[in-house]
């Protein structure tokens, strides 16, 4: 039970890690995006596995159904906004935003 849990969480710091690391040393906006999902993919990970661990795992389920609908409305907000500067900048480095000032 604990070696599956330890497993798990395992795994979710590593999702975590790399999520982390693409937000650090990416410039590209879509890279950006892609590394903050696997960062929730590790957050969910971690939550059904700490519900698994604790045997209440339909509250873990529950807790990652809510978390994966507000995600679901960063998602979309998300890629409005890398398609607007998209269209605005012509580039999807995050370096050029500078144009974007008002």
């Amino acid at each position: 039970m604990i070696d599956t849990w330890l497993l798990f969480l395992g795994f979710a710091a590593g999702l975590l890690f790399i999520g982390l690391y693409a937000l650090l040393t990416m410039k590209n906006m879509i890279k950006l995006f892609i590394g903050f999902e696997v960062m929730s993919k590790g957050v969910s990970l971690a939550l059904l596995a700490t519900g698994f661990a604790k045997s209440n795992i339909l509250l873990a389920q529950s807790l990652v159904i809510t978390f994966i609908v507000v995600e679901v409305s960063l998602v979309a907000t998300a890629l409005a906004i890398i398609v607007n500067v998209t269209r605005h900048t012509q580039s999807l480095d995050i370096r050029n935003l500078t144009k974007l000032k008002g």
